[in-house]
C-alpha cells in the first residue's frame, strides 16, 4: 500500500505524522511526502534555502520516506494562489505516487497555508472518480500539527476530533523527535508545543486515550470499504 503525506511547509510532515511514517516505512510500505512550499521565508531563525533542503532530505531519509515532492508556492501566501493550481499540484502527486491513503492538515489549523492545503487536498482526493486510470483512494485523514492545530481558535469551524489512533511505540516517537531535530530552527524549549518534551507527551497522551504505548492520532474524514 502507498501512503502520501501532503503538507504546506517543511517540518509539518514530521510534526503531524513522523512516527507513523517511520512505522509504515519499517513495515515495508511506500511513504511519500508532498510539500507545497519548499521554503520558509516567513519563519524566525530560518536556515538558508540550501540548508533547508539538506534538512528536508536528511530528516525524511531517516524516517524512510521514499519520495519527496516539493512545490514552489509562496510561504504564508497560499491565499494568493489560484485554488486550482494547488489542487492540480496535489492531484499530480497522488497520481505520481499511486497513493491509496493520504494524510493532510486539519482545516481549522491556525496557519492559513494549512487551511488552503487541506481544502485543496480534499478536492484532489476525488481524482479517482474523474480519471479511471488513477489508483482509487482508500482513505483521507487529517492530522494534528503542534502549534497550529492546537491553536485552531475559530469556534465557527469544527476543531480536530481524532477518531483514529495508531500505536507507534517509543522508538518511533524518538525517531520522530530525531527527524524533527534535523530541521534547523524548528524546535523550541519546553513548554512550547514543538519542544521534545511536549511532542513525546502528546504521543503518550494519545496512546493513553486508546490504551496504547504511544500513538499518533488522526481524524478520518473519508474512507472506502472496511
Amino acid at each position: 500500500m502507498n501512503f502520501l503525506v501532503v503538507v504546506a511547509h517543511p517540518d509539518d510532515e514530521v510534526l503531524g505524522a513522523g512516527a507513523v511514517m517511520y512505522k509504515l516505512a519499517q513495515e515495508g510500505y511506500s511513504v511519500s511526502v508532498c510539500m507545497l512550499s519548499g521554503e520558509v521565508s516567513a519563519r524566525a531563525h530560518r536556515p538558508e534555502i540550501k540548508e533547508l533542503h539538506e534538512d528536508i532530505n536528511s530528516s525524511l531519509s531517516l524516517l524512510g520516506v521514499k519520495k519527496i515532492i516539493k512545490g514552489e508556492f509562496p510561504n504564508i501566501k497560499f491565499n494568493t494562489v489560484p485554488y486550482l493550481k494547488l489542487v492540480q499540484f496535489i492531484e499530480k502527486a497522488i497520481n505520481e505516487t499511486k497513493s491509496e491513503v493520504v494524510f493532510t492538515h486539519h482545516p481549522s489549523d491556525l496557519n492559513n497555508d494549512h487551511l488552503h492545503t487541506s481544502l485543496a487536498c480534499q478536492a484532489a482526493a476525488r481524482l479517482f472518480q474523474r480519471q479511471s486510470d488513477v489508483t482509487p483512494l482508500k482513505e483521507l485523514l487529517f492530522m494534528e500539527v503542534p502549534s497550529a492545530t492546537d491553536w485552531g481558535l475559530n469556534k465557527a469551524m469544527n476543531g480536530f476530533n481524532p477518531n483514529i489512533f495508531i500505536e507507534v511505540g517509543e522508538e518511533a516517537v524518538d525517531m520522530k523527535i530525531k527527524a524533527l531535530s534535523m530541521y534547523r530552527g524548528v524546535c523550541r524549549p519546553y513548554p512550547h508545543p514543538r519542544s521534545y518534551e511536549a511532542i513525546k507527551g502528546l504521543a503518550a497522551y494519545r496512546g493513553g486515550q486508546a490504551g496504547m504505548f504511544y500513538a499518533e492520532s488522526f481524524e478520518s474524514v473519508f474512507r472506502r470499504g472496511f
